[in-house]
């Protein structure tokens, strides 16, 4: 694979060839990157960038549905307050971070406890609870995964 660089405007072409990718090569950016709508802001600083390898924001209320996600095949409801999120396409291992935000708007006991499961690399099991530890299904429920 071959990667044409324009000295003004940067990749302008990627090309894909017989010879396959060439091995230790790398290529160094400034700037933003796009790919297809997303955009990579270029971190700066010494530290490096990890993305959001699968996300979800989902209605946790009676028949739990996705509203919008990113390599999340399904969402199982387990209980009150208890969900899985299951990945279209799994982590390498279950060494990630789960980070999950829930509330429902109007409701006096919005803030919730995250309680997190036993994570595979194939899902993410967490409960939502209540700061009286009450399992509660709330309206909104966000999750992010990093890896």
């Amino acid at each position: 694979m071959s990667i044409v660089l324009d000295g003004t405007n940067g990749i302008t072409t990627p090309e894909l060839d017989s010879s396959g990718p060439v091995a230790g090569t790398t290529a160094d950016f400034s700037g933003n990157v796009t790919l297809g709508s997303s955009v990579l802001a270029t971190p700066t600083g010494s530290a490096p960038s990890y993305t959001c390898r699968a996300w979800v924001n989902f209605n946790g209320t009676a028949t739990v549905a996705i509203r919008a996600s990113g390599n999340v095949s399904s969402i199982t409801d387990n209980g009150t307050g208890d969900y899985t999120v299951n990945f279209a396409t799994a982590m390498p291992d279950a060494d990630y971070s789960g980070i999950v935000m829930s509330g429902s708007p109007g409701v006096v006991d919005t803030l919730n406890s995250i309680v997190g499961g036993n994570p595979t690399s194939s899902a993410f099991r967490f409960t939502c609870r209540s700061y009286t530890a009450v399992s509660t299904d709330p309206v909104y429920v966000n999750v992010a995964i990093f890896r």
